[in-house]
Protein backbone atom coordinates (compact mmCIF):
# COMPACT_ATOMS: atom_id res chain seq x y z
CA UNK A 1 0.00 0.00 0.00
CA UNK A 2 2.97 2.51 0.73
CA UNK A 3 3.31 2.09 -2.89
CA UNK A 4 0.26 3.03 -4.17
CA UNK A 5 0.09 5.86 -1.63
CA UNK A 6 3.92 6.79 -2.83
CA UNK A 7 1.74 7.10 -6.55
CA UNK A 8 -0.71 8.04 -5.44
CA UNK A 9 0.75 11.51 -3.57
CA UNK A 10 2.97 12.22 -6.04
CA UNK A 11 -0.22 12.36 -8.73
CA UNK A 12 -1.78 14.60 -6.60
CA UNK A 13 0.93 16.75 -6.44
CA UNK A 14 1.12 16.86 -10.94
CA UNK A 15 -2.42 17.49 -10.55
CA UNK A 16 -3.37 19.86 -8.22
CA UNK A 17 -0.50 21.83 -10.45
CA UNK A 18 -1.71 21.10 -13.15
CA UNK A 19 -5.70 22.10 -12.73
CA UNK A 20 -3.73 25.33 -11.47
CA UNK A 21 -2.08 26.25 -14.61
CA UNK A 22 -4.92 24.75 -16.82
CA UNK A 23 -7.43 27.08 -14.95
CA UNK A 24 -5.36 29.74 -15.12
CA UNK A 25 -4.80 29.38 -18.81
CA UNK A 26 -8.55 28.68 -18.73
CA UNK A 27 -9.80 32.09 -17.81
CA UNK A 28 -7.90 33.33 -21.12
CA UNK A 29 -10.64 31.17 -22.77
CA UNK A 30 -13.77 33.65 -21.94
CA UNK A 31 -11.25 37.13 -22.29
CA UNK A 32 -10.03 35.83 -25.38
CA UNK A 33 -13.64 35.06 -26.83
CA UNK A 34 -14.98 38.70 -25.25
CA UNK A 35 -12.33 40.32 -27.24
CA UNK A 36 -12.62 38.22 -30.75
CA UNK A 37 -14.96 37.27 -33.04
CA UNK A 38 -15.12 33.29 -33.83
CA UNK A 39 -12.55 33.75 -37.29
CA UNK A 40 -10.12 35.30 -35.20
CA UNK A 41 -10.70 32.91 -32.27
CA UNK A 42 -9.77 30.76 -35.13
CA UNK A 43 -6.20 31.91 -35.64
CA UNK A 44 -5.30 30.69 -32.18
CA UNK A 45 -6.90 27.08 -32.51
CA UNK A 46 -5.27 26.26 -35.65
CA UNK A 47 -1.96 27.50 -34.57
CA UNK A 48 -1.90 25.67 -31.29
CA UNK A 49 -3.16 22.58 -33.31
CA UNK A 50 -0.06 22.67 -35.52
CA UNK A 51 2.17 23.56 -32.23
CA UNK A 52 0.99 20.03 -30.68
CA UNK A 53 1.61 18.57 -33.81
CA UNK A 54 4.99 20.03 -34.20
CA UNK A 55 5.92 19.23 -30.60
CA UNK A 56 5.44 15.64 -30.50
CA UNK A 57 7.96 15.71 -33.76
CA UNK A 58 10.89 17.55 -31.84
CA UNK A 59 10.66 15.71 -28.59
CA UNK A 60 11.05 12.66 -31.15
CA UNK A 61 9.44 10.18 -28.44
CA UNK A 62 12.75 10.66 -26.47
CA UNK A 63 10.48 11.75 -22.71
CA UNK A 64 9.04 7.76 -22.82
CA UNK A 65 12.52 6.60 -24.46
CA UNK A 66 14.07 8.38 -21.31
CA UNK A 67 12.38 6.61 -18.21
CA UNK A 68 12.56 3.41 -20.44
CA UNK A 69 16.28 3.80 -21.09
CA UNK A 70 16.88 4.88 -17.30
CA UNK A 71 15.16 1.76 -16.08
CA UNK A 72 16.90 -0.33 -18.60
CA UNK A 73 21.05 1.03 -18.15
CA UNK A 74 20.75 2.43 -15.00
CA UNK A 75 23.30 5.42 -16.11
CA UNK A 76 21.21 8.03 -15.49
CA UNK A 77 23.66 11.11 -16.41
CA UNK A 78 24.56 9.54 -20.01
CA UNK A 79 20.91 8.50 -20.29
CA UNK A 80 20.18 12.16 -19.69
CA UNK A 81 22.62 13.74 -21.41
CA UNK A 82 22.37 11.60 -24.71
CA UNK A 83 18.53 12.11 -24.64
CA UNK A 84 18.70 15.73 -24.52
CA UNK A 85 21.49 16.18 -27.12
CA UNK A 86 19.36 14.15 -29.43
CA UNK A 87 16.14 16.40 -28.93
CA UNK A 88 18.56 19.29 -29.16
CA UNK A 89 19.62 18.53 -32.41
CA UNK A 90 16.54 17.55 -34.28
CA UNK A 91 15.30 21.13 -32.29
CA UNK A 92 17.95 23.53 -33.83
CA UNK A 93 17.36 22.08 -37.36
CA UNK A 94 13.69 22.48 -37.68
CA UNK A 95 14.01 25.78 -36.50
CA UNK A 96 17.10 26.68 -39.27
CA UNK A 97 14.43 25.09 -41.64
CA UNK A 98 11.42 26.34 -40.83
CA UNK A 99 12.81 29.90 -40.25
CA UNK A 100 14.12 30.21 -43.79
CA UNK A 101 11.12 28.79 -45.02
CA UNK A 102 8.31 31.04 -42.64
CA UNK A 103 7.36 33.38 -45.00
CA UNK A 104 5.82 30.38 -47.76
CA UNK A 105 4.34 29.09 -44.47
CA UNK A 106 2.65 32.23 -43.63
CA UNK A 107 1.17 33.02 -47.53
CA UNK A 108 -0.45 29.17 -47.18
CA UNK A 109 -2.27 29.76 -43.95
CA UNK A 110 -3.07 33.48 -44.18
CA UNK A 111 -6.94 34.32 -44.73
CA UNK A 112 -7.32 38.01 -45.91
CA UNK A 113 -10.27 38.73 -44.06
CA UNK A 114 -8.89 37.46 -40.88
CA UNK A 115 -5.53 39.26 -40.43
CA UNK A 116 -2.93 40.66 -42.51
CA UNK A 117 -0.05 38.44 -44.56
CA UNK A 118 2.37 40.22 -42.59
CA UNK A 119 0.63 39.68 -39.42
CA UNK A 120 0.51 35.88 -40.08
CA UNK A 121 4.24 36.18 -40.85
CA UNK A 122 5.29 37.53 -37.76
CA UNK A 123 3.05 34.37 -36.05
CA UNK A 124 5.21 31.91 -37.53
CA UNK A 125 8.06 32.82 -37.01
CA UNK A 126 7.29 33.23 -33.09
CA UNK A 127 5.57 29.86 -33.35
CA UNK A 128 8.55 28.79 -34.42
CA UNK A 129 10.48 29.99 -31.38
CA UNK A 130 8.40 29.26 -29.05
CA UNK A 131 8.41 25.41 -30.84
CA UNK A 132 12.67 25.37 -30.22
CA UNK A 133 12.47 26.16 -26.63
CA UNK A 134 9.74 24.18 -25.22
CA UNK A 135 11.26 21.38 -27.45
CA UNK A 136 14.36 22.21 -25.22
CA UNK A 137 12.66 21.85 -21.91
CA UNK A 138 11.33 17.99 -22.85
CA UNK A 139 14.16 16.39 -21.15
CA UNK A 140 15.05 18.67 -17.98
CA UNK A 141 11.15 18.19 -16.91
CA UNK A 142 11.30 14.44 -17.87
CA UNK A 143 14.52 14.16 -15.60
CA UNK A 144 11.95 16.11 -12.47
CA UNK A 145 9.72 13.28 -13.22
CA UNK A 146 12.20 10.79 -13.25
CA UNK A 147 14.13 11.96 -10.26
CA UNK A 148 10.83 11.90 -8.33
CA UNK A 149 10.48 15.91 -7.83
CA UNK A 150 6.94 16.95 -8.06
CA UNK A 151 7.10 19.59 -6.16
CA UNK A 152 9.96 21.56 -8.62
CA UNK A 153 8.10 20.20 -11.75
CA UNK A 154 5.11 21.69 -10.43
CA UNK A 155 6.02 25.26 -9.20
CA UNK A 156 7.75 26.01 -12.58
CA UNK A 157 4.94 24.57 -14.75
CA UNK A 158 2.52 27.42 -12.67
CA UNK A 159 5.82 29.97 -13.18
CA UNK A 160 5.16 29.02 -17.02
CA UNK A 161 1.41 29.74 -16.93
CA UNK A 162 1.27 32.92 -14.32
CA UNK A 163 4.00 34.54 -16.55
CA UNK A 164 1.80 33.32 -19.83
CA UNK A 165 -1.43 34.67 -17.89
CA UNK A 166 0.10 37.76 -16.64
CA UNK A 167 1.37 39.35 -20.11
CA UNK A 168 -1.52 38.34 -21.71
CA UNK A 169 -3.22 40.49 -19.00
CA UNK A 170 -0.76 43.20 -19.82
CA UNK A 171 -1.28 43.59 -23.21
CA UNK A 172 -4.78 42.92 -23.23
CA UNK A 173 -5.91 45.04 -20.52
CA UNK A 174 -3.31 47.21 -18.83
CA UNK A 175 -1.52 48.79 -21.33
CA UNK A 176 -5.60 49.84 -22.81
CA UNK A 177 -6.18 51.24 -19.76
CA UNK A 178 -3.03 53.70 -19.40
CA UNK A 179 -3.45 54.71 -22.97
CA UNK A 180 -6.81 55.11 -22.29
CA UNK A 181 -6.49 57.31 -18.80
CA UNK A 182 -2.84 58.95 -19.97
CA UNK A 183 -1.25 57.63 -17.43
CA UNK A 184 2.75 57.61 -17.35
CA UNK A 185 4.38 55.45 -20.26
CA UNK A 186 1.18 56.17 -22.19
CA UNK A 187 2.70 58.19 -24.92
CA UNK A 188 5.65 55.25 -25.07
CA UNK A 189 2.75 52.77 -25.37
CA UNK A 190 0.83 54.44 -28.40
CA UNK A 191 3.67 54.86 -30.90
CA UNK A 192 3.72 50.67 -31.42
CA UNK A 193 0.84 49.23 -29.27
CA UNK A 194 -2.33 48.11 -31.54
CA UNK A 195 -5.50 47.02 -29.55
CA UNK A 196 -6.33 43.30 -29.31
CA UNK A 197 -3.95 41.93 -30.85
CA UNK A 198 -3.16 38.30 -31.51
CA UNK A 199 -0.06 38.17 -32.05
CA UNK A 200 0.52 39.60 -28.02
CA UNK A 201 -1.07 36.03 -27.14
CA UNK A 202 2.08 34.67 -29.15
CA UNK A 203 4.45 36.55 -27.71
CA UNK A 204 3.32 35.71 -24.38
CA UNK A 205 4.15 32.52 -24.76
CA UNK A 206 7.44 32.79 -25.95
CA UNK A 207 8.46 34.40 -22.89
CA UNK A 208 6.79 32.21 -20.77
CA UNK A 209 8.76 29.62 -22.33
CA UNK A 210 12.56 31.11 -22.52
CA UNK A 211 11.85 31.94 -18.74
CA UNK A 212 10.69 28.17 -17.76
CA UNK A 213 13.78 27.08 -19.80
CA UNK A 214 15.99 29.50 -17.29
CA UNK A 215 14.57 28.10 -14.75
CA UNK A 216 15.70 24.58 -15.60
CA UNK A 217 19.00 25.70 -16.04
CA UNK A 218 20.10 23.62 -12.49
CA UNK A 219 18.92 20.50 -14.98
CA UNK A 220 20.91 21.63 -18.23
CA UNK A 221 24.00 22.38 -16.11
CA UNK A 222 23.89 18.64 -14.45
CA UNK A 223 24.80 17.77 -18.75
CA UNK A 224 28.05 16.22 -19.61
CA UNK A 225 29.34 15.44 -23.65
CA UNK A 226 29.63 11.79 -22.80
CA UNK A 227 27.79 11.15 -26.15
CA UNK A 228 27.33 7.19 -26.87
CA UNK A 229 26.38 6.46 -30.50
CA UNK A 230 25.46 3.00 -30.07
CA UNK A 231 23.40 4.09 -27.36
CA UNK A 232 21.68 6.81 -29.24
CA UNK A 233 21.27 4.11 -32.06
CA UNK A 234 19.38 1.80 -29.22
CA UNK A 235 17.10 4.48 -28.24
CA UNK A 236 16.54 5.86 -31.90
CA UNK A 237 15.01 1.99 -32.49
CA UNK A 238 13.35 2.32 -29.53
CA UNK A 239 11.81 6.06 -29.67
CA UNK A 240 11.03 6.09 -33.48
CA UNK A 241 7.50 4.34 -33.07
CA UNK A 242 6.84 5.85 -29.86
CA UNK A 243 7.78 9.36 -32.20
CA UNK A 244 4.74 7.87 -34.46
CA UNK A 245 2.36 6.62 -32.32
CA UNK A 246 2.56 10.36 -30.60
CA UNK A 247 2.86 12.07 -33.57
CA UNK A 248 -0.24 9.79 -34.77
CA UNK A 249 -2.05 10.65 -31.38
CA UNK A 250 -1.71 14.44 -31.88
CA UNK A 251 -3.46 14.25 -35.51
CA UNK A 252 -6.20 12.42 -33.74
CA UNK A 253 -6.20 15.08 -31.70
CA UNK A 254 -5.71 18.49 -33.63
CA UNK A 255 -6.11 17.40 -37.15
CA UNK A 256 -10.23 17.92 -37.12
CA UNK A 257 -9.38 21.98 -36.05
CA UNK A 258 -7.34 21.82 -39.26
CA UNK A 259 -9.52 20.07 -41.99
CA UNK A 260 -12.43 21.90 -40.78
CA UNK A 261 -10.14 25.23 -41.50
CA UNK A 262 -9.02 23.74 -44.98
CA UNK A 263 -12.70 21.82 -46.63
CA UNK A 264 -15.00 24.92 -45.43
CA UNK A 265 -15.34 28.02 -47.46
CA UNK A 266 -13.76 31.02 -46.06
CA UNK A 267 -15.86 32.86 -43.37
CA UNK A 268 -17.60 29.74 -43.21
CA UNK A 269 -14.22 27.66 -42.00
CA UNK A 270 -12.92 30.21 -39.61
CA UNK A 271 -16.13 30.51 -37.66
CA UNK A 272 -16.52 26.80 -37.41
CA UNK A 273 -12.79 26.26 -35.77
CA UNK A 274 -13.73 29.42 -33.64
CA UNK A 275 -16.86 27.80 -32.12
CA UNK A 276 -15.13 24.46 -32.05
CA UNK A 277 -12.42 25.30 -30.21
CA UNK A 278 -14.11 27.64 -27.58
CA UNK A 279 -16.11 24.47 -26.98
CA UNK A 280 -13.39 22.03 -27.00
CA UNK A 281 -12.08 23.98 -24.28
CA UNK A 282 -14.50 22.40 -21.44
CA UNK A 283 -13.50 18.99 -22.20
CA UNK A 284 -10.16 19.83 -21.25
CA UNK A 285 -11.36 19.62 -17.44
CA UNK A 286 -11.19 15.87 -18.13
CA UNK A 287 -8.13 15.79 -20.40
CA UNK A 288 -6.70 17.56 -17.10
CA UNK A 289 -6.97 14.67 -15.29
CA UNK A 290 -5.70 12.35 -17.75
CA UNK A 291 -2.78 14.56 -18.20
CA UNK A 292 -1.84 14.53 -14.43
CA UNK A 293 -1.78 10.74 -14.00
CA UNK A 294 0.09 10.29 -16.87
CA UNK A 295 2.74 12.45 -15.32
CA UNK A 296 2.94 10.28 -12.64
CA UNK A 297 1.93 7.36 -13.77
CA UNK A 298 4.74 6.81 -16.78
CA UNK A 299 8.19 7.08 -14.64
CA UNK A 300 5.84 4.97 -11.90
CA UNK A 301 5.15 2.24 -14.37
CA UNK A 302 8.85 2.23 -15.48
CA UNK A 303 9.93 1.80 -12.25
CA UNK A 304 8.18 -0.71 -10.87
CA UNK A 305 8.24 -3.01 -13.81
CA UNK A 306 10.68 -5.75 -11.93
CA UNK A 307 8.32 -6.23 -9.05
CA UNK A 308 6.94 -9.58 -8.78
CA UNK A 309 3.37 -8.49 -8.13
CA UNK A 310 3.46 -5.29 -11.13
CA UNK A 311 0.76 -6.89 -12.84
CA UNK A 312 -2.06 -6.67 -10.13
CA UNK A 313 -1.02 -3.08 -9.13
CA UNK A 314 -1.09 -1.99 -12.47
CA UNK A 315 -4.86 -3.38 -12.81
CA UNK A 316 -5.75 -1.65 -9.75
CA UNK A 317 -4.22 1.46 -10.59
CA UNK A 318 -6.59 0.80 -13.99
CA UNK A 319 -9.61 0.41 -11.72
CA UNK A 320 -9.76 3.17 -9.96
CA UNK A 321 -8.51 5.52 -12.84
CA UNK A 322 -11.53 4.51 -14.58
CA UNK A 323 -13.80 5.53 -11.83
CA UNK A 324 -12.53 8.92 -11.37
CA UNK A 325 -13.20 9.17 -15.03
CA UNK A 326 -16.24 8.49 -15.07
CA UNK A 327 -17.16 10.72 -12.22
CA UNK A 328 -15.64 13.47 -13.61
CA UNK A 329 -17.50 12.70 -17.57
CA UNK A 330 -20.66 12.56 -15.44
CA UNK A 331 -19.56 16.24 -12.99
CA UNK A 332 -19.08 17.91 -16.26
CA UNK A 333 -22.20 17.23 -18.41
CA UNK A 334 -24.44 17.67 -15.47
CA UNK A 335 -22.47 21.06 -15.13
CA UNK A 336 -22.37 22.27 -18.45
CA UNK A 337 -24.96 24.93 -18.16
CA UNK A 338 -22.55 26.49 -15.78
CA UNK A 339 -19.01 25.91 -17.55
CA UNK A 340 -20.49 27.39 -20.89
CA UNK A 341 -19.98 30.40 -19.42
CA UNK A 342 -16.36 30.39 -19.79
CA UNK A 343 -16.96 30.80 -23.47
CA UNK A 344 -19.40 33.85 -22.83
CA UNK A 345 -19.04 36.69 -25.31
CA UNK A 346 -19.70 40.18 -24.75
CA UNK A 347 -21.90 40.25 -27.96
CA UNK A 348 -25.59 38.25 -28.11
CA UNK A 349 -25.26 37.36 -31.43
CA UNK A 350 -21.31 35.77 -30.55
CA UNK A 351 -22.57 33.97 -27.84
CA UNK A 352 -25.32 32.46 -29.14
CA UNK A 353 -23.20 31.00 -31.90
CA UNK A 354 -20.40 29.75 -29.84
CA UNK A 355 -22.91 27.84 -27.22
CA UNK A 356 -24.44 26.54 -30.26
CA UNK A 357 -21.42 24.06 -30.36
CA UNK A 358 -22.39 22.75 -26.51
CA UNK A 359 -23.88 19.80 -28.50
CA UNK A 360 -20.33 17.89 -28.87
CA UNK A 361 -19.27 18.38 -26.00
CA UNK A 362 -20.07 15.12 -24.14
CA UNK A 363 -18.95 13.52 -27.54
CA UNK A 364 -15.66 15.00 -26.58
CA UNK A 365 -15.87 14.08 -23.72
CA UNK A 366 -16.43 10.37 -23.76
CA UNK A 367 -13.82 10.78 -26.56
CA UNK A 368 -11.12 11.52 -23.72
CA UNK A 369 -12.79 8.88 -21.22
CA UNK A 370 -11.60 6.42 -24.19
CA UNK A 371 -7.99 7.89 -24.21
CA UNK A 372 -7.17 8.26 -21.30
CA UNK A 373 -7.54 4.73 -20.75
CA UNK A 374 -6.03 4.02 -23.77
CA UNK A 375 -2.75 5.82 -22.62
CA UNK A 376 -3.51 3.73 -19.30
CA UNK A 377 -3.18 0.37 -21.35
CA UNK A 378 -0.40 1.70 -23.47
CA UNK A 379 2.19 0.38 -21.02
CA UNK A 380 2.10 -2.71 -21.92
CA UNK A 381 3.98 -1.91 -25.02
CA UNK A 382 6.20 0.37 -23.96
CA UNK A 383 7.63 -1.75 -20.82
CA UNK A 384 8.08 -5.02 -23.17
CA UNK A 385 9.77 -2.85 -26.02
CA UNK A 386 7.08 -3.60 -28.32
CA UNK A 387 6.74 0.01 -29.44
CA UNK A 388 5.70 -0.94 -32.80
CA UNK A 389 2.16 -1.61 -31.59
CA UNK A 390 2.29 2.06 -30.73
CA UNK A 391 2.39 2.59 -34.31
CA UNK A 392 0.54 -0.02 -35.57
CA UNK A 393 -2.50 1.58 -33.03
CA UNK A 394 -1.81 4.87 -33.16
CA UNK A 395 -1.44 4.62 -37.08
CA UNK A 396 -4.89 2.87 -37.34
CA UNK A 397 -6.19 5.93 -35.41
CA UNK A 398 -4.98 8.13 -37.76
CA UNK A 399 -5.76 6.94 -40.80
CA UNK A 400 -9.30 6.66 -39.39
CA UNK A 401 -9.11 10.34 -38.66
CA UNK A 402 -7.51 11.67 -41.76
CA UNK A 403 -10.08 9.96 -43.70
CA UNK A 404 -13.34 10.25 -42.03
CA UNK A 405 -12.69 13.84 -41.57
CA UNK A 406 -12.41 14.38 -45.16
CA UNK A 407 -15.65 12.20 -45.95
CA UNK A 408 -17.82 14.14 -43.46
CA UNK A 409 -16.75 17.38 -42.95
CA UNK A 410 -18.19 19.25 -45.70
CA UNK A 411 -21.37 17.72 -44.84
CA UNK A 412 -21.53 17.98 -41.06
CA UNK A 413 -18.98 20.66 -39.93
CA UNK A 414 -17.81 19.95 -36.61
CA UNK A 415 -20.16 17.74 -35.50
CA UNK A 416 -18.39 15.30 -37.72
CA UNK A 417 -15.14 16.17 -35.74
CA UNK A 418 -16.46 15.06 -32.46
CA UNK A 419 -18.08 11.67 -33.64
CA UNK A 420 -14.91 10.82 -35.48
CA UNK A 421 -12.71 11.58 -32.60
CA UNK A 422 -14.55 9.51 -30.38
CA UNK A 423 -14.68 7.01 -32.57
CA UNK A 424 -11.17 6.87 -33.10
CA UNK A 425 -10.12 7.02 -29.40
CA UNK A 426 -12.75 4.27 -28.85
CA UNK A 427 -11.17 2.07 -31.45
CA UNK A 428 -7.95 2.64 -30.07
CA UNK A 429 -8.72 1.55 -27.03
CA UNK A 430 -10.22 -1.67 -27.86
CA UNK A 431 -7.12 -2.68 -29.93
CA UNK A 432 -4.58 -1.56 -27.36
CA UNK A 433 -6.73 -3.98 -25.03
CA UNK A 434 -6.89 -7.05 -27.26
CA UNK A 435 -3.25 -6.72 -28.28
CA UNK A 436 -1.81 -5.93 -24.65
CA UNK A 437 -3.49 -9.22 -23.66
CA UNK A 438 -2.16 -11.10 -26.06
CA UNK A 439 1.55 -10.32 -25.57
CA UNK A 440 1.61 -8.38 -22.59
CA UNK A 441 -1.19 -9.71 -20.12
CA UNK A 442 -2.31 -7.72 -17.05
CA UNK A 443 -5.26 -9.20 -14.68
CA UNK A 444 -7.44 -5.95 -15.68
CA UNK A 445 -10.89 -6.02 -13.88
CA UNK A 446 -12.70 -6.03 -18.14
CA UNK A 447 -16.62 -6.54 -15.87
CA UNK A 448 -16.53 -3.58 -13.65
CA UNK A 449 -14.82 -1.30 -15.99
CA UNK A 450 -17.50 -1.95 -18.62
CA UNK A 451 -20.50 -1.82 -15.78
CA UNK A 452 -18.52 2.09 -14.83
CA UNK A 453 -18.40 2.60 -18.64
CA UNK A 454 -22.10 1.92 -19.52
CA UNK A 455 -23.63 3.48 -16.22
CA UNK A 456 -21.73 6.65 -17.08
CA UNK A 457 -22.81 7.03 -20.30
CA UNK A 458 -26.47 6.04 -19.45
CA UNK A 459 -26.47 8.82 -17.05
CA UNK A 460 -25.18 11.77 -19.23
CA UNK A 461 -27.38 10.82 -21.53
CA UNK A 462 -30.58 11.28 -19.23
CA UNK A 463 -28.88 14.04 -18.00
CA UNK A 464 -27.94 15.92 -20.98
CA UNK A 465 -30.86 14.58 -23.49
CA UNK A 466 -33.77 13.91 -21.61
CA UNK A 467 -33.68 16.84 -18.78
CA UNK A 468 -32.04 18.99 -21.15
CA UNK A 469 -29.17 20.19 -18.80
CA UNK A 470 -31.02 20.79 -16.14
CA UNK A 471 -28.27 21.22 -13.66
CA UNK A 472 -30.47 20.19 -10.45
CA UNK A 473 -30.96 16.78 -12.19
CA UNK A 474 -27.97 16.76 -13.72
CA UNK A 475 -26.31 17.02 -10.29
CA UNK A 476 -28.70 14.36 -8.61
CA UNK A 477 -28.00 11.92 -10.65
CA UNK A 478 -23.94 12.68 -10.23
CA UNK A 479 -24.81 11.94 -6.73
CA UNK A 480 -26.96 8.75 -7.80
CA UNK A 481 -23.69 7.40 -9.72
CA UNK A 482 -21.03 8.21 -6.95
CA UNK A 483 -23.16 6.87 -4.22
CA UNK A 484 -23.48 3.47 -6.44
CA UNK A 485 -19.58 3.47 -7.26
CA UNK A 486 -19.00 3.58 -3.37
CA UNK A 487 -21.28 1.13 -2.63
CA UNK A 488 -19.55 -1.37 -4.80
CA UNK A 489 -16.42 -0.45 -3.91
CA UNK A 490 -16.70 0.38 -0.01
CA UNK A 491 -14.89 -3.22 1.36
CA UNK A 492 -11.65 -2.39 -0.85
CA UNK A 493 -12.08 1.27 0.75
CA UNK A 494 -12.24 0.52 3.81
CA UNK A 495 -9.68 -2.12 3.61
CA UNK A 496 -7.46 0.27 2.16
CA UNK A 497 -8.04 3.04 4.63
CA UNK A 498 -7.79 0.69 7.87
CA UNK A 499 -4.40 -0.80 6.25
CA UNK A 500 -3.05 2.61 5.81
CA UNK A 501 -4.41 3.15 9.49
CA UNK A 502 -2.82 0.35 10.87
CA UNK A 503 0.51 1.37 9.16
CA UNK A 504 0.89 5.08 10.53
Amino acid sequence: MSTLKKFAGQTAIYGISTVISRFLNFILTPIYVGLYPAKVYGILTTLFSWASILNAILSFGMETTFFRFLNKHGNERKVYSNTFFTVAVVAVAFTIIALSASQGIAQWMHRENVASLDDYKIFIKLFIWILCVDALSVIPFAKLRADGRPIKYATIKLINISCFVGINLFFLFIVPLVIKNGWPLSSFFEQWFRHAWVGYVFIANLVASIVTLLLLLPELLQLTFDIDTRLISEMFLYSFPVLIANLSFIINENSDKLFLEKLLPGDVASTQVGIYGACSKIAIFLSIFIQAFRLGAEPFFFSYAKNRNAGETYAKIMHYFIIAISLIFVALVANIDLLKYFIRSHDPDQRILYWSGLQVVPVLLFGYVSLGIYMNLSIWYKLSDQTRYGLYISGIGAILTIVLNVIFIPKYSYIASAWISLFTYFTMMVLSYILGQKNYPIPYNLKKALLYLILAILTVVLSFNVFQRNIIAGNVLLVLFAAIAFFKERKELLQIMGKGNERS
